[in-house]
């Protein structure tokens, strides 16, 4: 069922080969101050490093450390190259797969992991990283990423001439999402309000057992024109050209120019989630397929072909990469179990009367199970 011939090669924006050979294209090549050998080097650091997080929080999830975890497994190039792009001042609207993209903002990883164990509603405040939480409800942030945007707009924060100032907001989805009304509203509202925001829609060509073939009889990137939205489609595993897309249109959406769809044509390399067997409705020969186009592999290549990458700095990546697994993971060790009275907390911004009286009828209740004197 994956994605071969005119769906997966109609109108791709590629910068880089499988092979890791840089190839040019007519309309889009990264800004030469923008992309140099040292940039590149730290986007395959990024990319390094949010694997061996990927992979360490997966096997915390199946050690029961971790409620569930999904994989981003495979799309760190599209993650990773569009969020380079971003200013500090843009604001990111992820879905719950963009481990890439908070890393990249300068997120400690461990607190994505809070999430996924339980132990809050999302571990982080939005204002630290202009980055909100992980959305769990499939497409509803495009809205929410929308609405943002459109009071950027408002707020006089769009075609300033300042880049210091002049802002874009992302929204982060995959491709089962564009099957949403949330997302398609999104895009209504976005086009006739000419809101400076990006809908950055990751095709891993599967939503959970569904391909993307069973949601869409063209390319995801062409519904955008139907809106009245400028769409481009790029290999999601070439970080160089997800850099480049993503770079023009954000610079669209802050000079005043709207919104853009950017159609990221990757392959999810895990399952869905820890809670999913993707044997059930993938091939071997497909999985092995995408394997022998590894997003990091192909920047790899390059680099070593370049001269950027000698096995000193390799090796010092690798480093990194292995004190973040286990820092993450004794962190992820460490968290105590918390009060389970604490789910009744931060649900709204004022006090509650509701929720209170939920809140005082759950500890009664809780209580009832406790021994004499209270003790667990």
């Amino acid at each position: 069922m994956t994605q071969h011939g005119p769906l997966a090669d109609a109108g791709l924006v590629q910068l880089l080969t499988p092979a890791g050979e840089r190839v040019d294209h007519p309309d889009y090549s990264p800004r030469a101050a923008g992309l140099d050998g040292p940039a590149l080097r730290a986007m395959y650091r990024d990319m390094v490093l949010v694997r061996a997080f990927d992979n360490e929080a997966t096997s915390l999830q199946r050690q029961g450390e971790l409620g569930l975890w999904a994989q981003c497994l495979g799309q760190e190039a599209a993650q990773i190259g569009s969020a380079h792009a971003l200013a500090t001042q843009d604001y990111v609207f992820p879905s719950y797969r963009e481990h890439g993209v908070l890393l990249a903002r300068g997120m400690d990883m461990a607190r994505v992991l809070r999430l996924f164990r339980g132990v809050d509603h999302g571990g982080w405040d939005p204002a630290d990283y202009n980055t909100q939480l992980y959305t769990l409800v499939i497409g509803s942030h495009a809205l929410h990423a929308t609405g943002y945007a459109m009071g950027v707009q408002r707020d006089g924060l769009v075609g300033t001439g300042d880049p210091a100032r002049d802002t874009a907001v992302v929204a982060y989805f995959g491709d089962g999402a564009t099957a949403q009304g949330d997302t398609n509203e999104a895009l209504v509202f976005a086009a006739v309000n000419n809101a400076p925001v990006v809908f950055f829609c990751q095709n891993n060509q599967w939503a959970i057992s569904e391909p993307t073939t069973h949601q869409a009889r063209v390319t995801l990137a062409e519904r955008g024109p139907g809106f009245g939205i400028p769409s481009v489609r790029v290999d999601g595993n070439d970080v160089i050209a997800s850099y480049a897309v993503m770079d023009e249109a954000l610079e669209r959406a802050r000079t005043g120019g709207g919104p853009t769809f950017i159609e990221a044509f990757t392959y999810r390399m895990g399952a869905h989630t820890t809670s999913d067997d993707p044997t059930k409705y993938r091939s071997a020969a497909e999985e092995e397929y995408w394997r022998q186009r590894d997003p990091i592999e192909r920047l790899r290549l390059h680099l070593q072909a370049t001269g950027e990458l000698d096995e000193a700095q390799s090796a010092e990546i690798e480093a990194q990469a292995t004190e973040l697994a286990e820092r993450v993971r004794h962190a992820t060790k460490a968290l105590g179990r918390p009060e389970t009275g604490s789910m009744f907390e931060h649900v709204y911004a004022s006090e509650n009367g509701l929720v209170a009286a939920e809140s005082a009828w759950f500890t009664e209740y809780e209580a009832s199970f406790l021994p004499a004197g209270g003790a667990r």
